[in-house]
């Protein structure tokens, strides 16, 4: 049954829209010799490392603890080139990179199919009948590497194992195949996998959630920080962007997912999981891995740099704060992870007025289907479609039907008219990516084909990689949809904070790059759950300031 205590929870928790201040974290003390009886591992979809330093002076809440009193490297990185959603949150709980989880992007193709448009999503299971790409049963089984909490539930099957995020493929990537709840924000409240029960928890919670829906929301007060950037930015077809405050009418789910209201419903559901649940509060460890998603979606919809960004920014340190203010009044022993699956870029028109005005959306001559008409007219092969991509970037795939000498004119004509092309930067071979060595090293020295290897996996990549230059988004037109985007090779899509906290770490700030993959073999150290170095990609990072070693038992 709900416990009464958290059912008072959800609802103090998703009042709109204010929310309690944060009281300060507690003082730093000797660093603590047990393991810890939770894992809290926290994804903020596109949450880049410049939006972190750029308000790092106004964290007040959650951020400010974990960036003032946890330890800090400010330059982690998803190190890989396809800095999507579902690539990046595989890597976070399992230690591992693309080309080792098999998640090589949030879409990828798969031309043996008997689907019509032969795409096949990261977070599905494309054998279930009747379903495609945009109609599908979700499903982890694409995950081709254990979670941090596999391995837990592996070595103590007791351990309890549960994912939340305002997204399926976030979720589902960090809570892994055996995880105990795995849910996910839908326009009808959080949901499972197929055929799972609704609990009395999730049901409680979808009830606050169309609750909350069903009244409109004025939307935010602007905090000073936010001012300067409260200027319209147009984007075509009378669209502007830059001055948003997240009001919205009653019932408007798309407004409410592109809003700090999301998060702090998801963060209201894994307080009171935590609670309902007892997680923390038996002999072994237990995880729970939380994805707030509103941060991609403001970004995607509104852009990184107006105040819409600066208000969710403002918004996501004060929940974070008061949840971690709930989790020190439970007694809980817990630790703190707090990363992003990939970082963003802010949309061109914004950037042009602000001193950038190299800025520029990508011509529509280098999208799947157009490069497809250009290579027919040229190799005579016109009326078919010779070429398969998700957009005018990342894995390209050759028609399956071609003859061995019609393949080798499509690739040849396909490199020759994007190699000429002056938006892009490079285009690797299937053959080129394959014959390169898995990357080593600090992940910001890494060469372009390196990190295409880190994405990389013989089955499921593309017979071509399009890489774009450096500030070039990969939309064409921005009224049809999402004004700014991410998924480049580019620092601002692949540098993200990295910060963990536990009461009793002492404070250090390490800016030399780290990569997510390290996350796993650092946070199982902790709990001394041995990993095969040889299973993983990452290394154990040192929490322990000065003397001392959290790895040592690791090495």
């Amino acid at each position: 049954m709900l416990r009464k205590a958290t059912a008072a929870l959800l609802l103090a928790s998703c009042a709109l829209p204010a929310a309690a201040q944060p009281g300060p974290a507690p003082a730093p003390q000797s660093a603590p010799a047990t393991p810890p009886r939770l894992i809290v591992a926290i994804s903020v979809d596109q949450f880049s490392g410049d939006l972190f330093s750029e308000y790092r002076p106004y964290y007040e809440g959650g951020l400010k603890r974990l960036a003032a009193d946890g330890v800090s490297f400010p330059r982690g990185y998803q190190s890989h080139a396809a800095t999507e959603t579902c690539p990046g949150h595989s890597t976070i709980l399992t230690g591992s990179r693309p080309s080792r989880t098999g998640i090589i992007a949030n879409t990828w193709f798969d031309l043996k199919t008997g689907r019509q448009d032969k795409a096949v999503y990261c977070a599905e299971d494309e054998t279930q009948p009747g379903t495609n790409s945009g109609d599908y049963v979700a499903s982890p089984v694409h995950l081709r590497v254990p979670t941090l909490g596999g391995r837990m539930k592996a070595a103590h099957p007791a351990t309890r194992v549960v994912s939340v995020a305002g997204k399926d493929r976030a979720a589902i990537m960090m809570g892994g195949p055996t995880a105990d709840q795995v849910w996910w924000l839908t326009s009808k409240g959080y949901v499972s996998y197929k055929g799972v029960a609704v609990p009395p928890l999730i049901a409680k919670v979808n009830d606050v959630f169309a609750q909350r829906l069903a009244q409109p929301s004025a939307g935010f007060d602007l905090p000073p920080q936010c001012a300067a950037k409260d200027f319209p930015v147009a984007v075509g077809g009378g669209k502007t962007v830059g001055t948003g405050r997240f009001a919205r009418e009653a019932g408007d789910y798309k407004v409410f997912r592109a809003s700090p209201e999301q998060d702090a419903l998801t963060l209201a559901l894994a307080a009171a999981v935590i609670d309902d649940m007892a997680l923390g509060r038996q002999a072994q460890t237990d995880i729970i891995s939380i994805g707030l998603s509103a941060t991609d979606y403001v970004g995607h919809t509104y852009g990184t740099e107006g105040t819409e960004s600066c208000i969710q920014v403002e918004r996501l340190d004060r929940e974070l704060g008061a949840f971690f203010d709930k989790l020190d009044k439970s007694g809980i022993d817990y630790v703190v992870v707090l990363t992003a699956d990939h970082g963003g870029h802010d949309l061109p028109e914004r950037h042009r007025q602000n001193a950038m005005p190299m800025e520029s959306r990508v011509d529509e001559a280098l999208t799947p289907k157009a490069l497809s008409a250009a290579v027919g007219a040229k190799t005579g092969l016109s009326g078919r479609k010779l070429i398969w991509g998700d957009g005018p970037m990342g894995d390209l795939y050759f028609d399956l039907s071609l003859t061995p000498k019609q393949r080798a004119a499509v690739e040849a004509e396909t490199l020759k008219i994007l190699r000429a092309h002056p938006q892009v930067e490079t285009v690797f071979t299937k053959a080129q990516i394959a014959a390169t060595p898995s990357p080593s090293g600090p992940p910001e020295s890494w060469s372009l084909l390196q990190m295409a290897r880190a994405s990389f996996d013989a089955e499921r990549s593309g017979d071509l990689l399009l890489l774009l230059k450096p500030r070039i988004t990969p939309i064409v037109d921005p009224t049809k949809g999402y004004v700014a985007t991410h998924g480049s090779p580019w620092d601002t899509d692949r540098r993200v904070p990295i910060l963990f906290w536990r009461k009793g770490l002492r404070h250090f700030e390490q800016p030399l790059g780290v990569e997510t993959a390290d996350i796993l073999p650092t946070l199982a150290a902790l709990i001394g759950l041995p990993v095969p170095k040889g299973e993983i990609d990452g290394r154990c990072l040192d929490l322990i300031a000065g003397e001392g070693d959290s790895c040592a038992g690791a090495r």
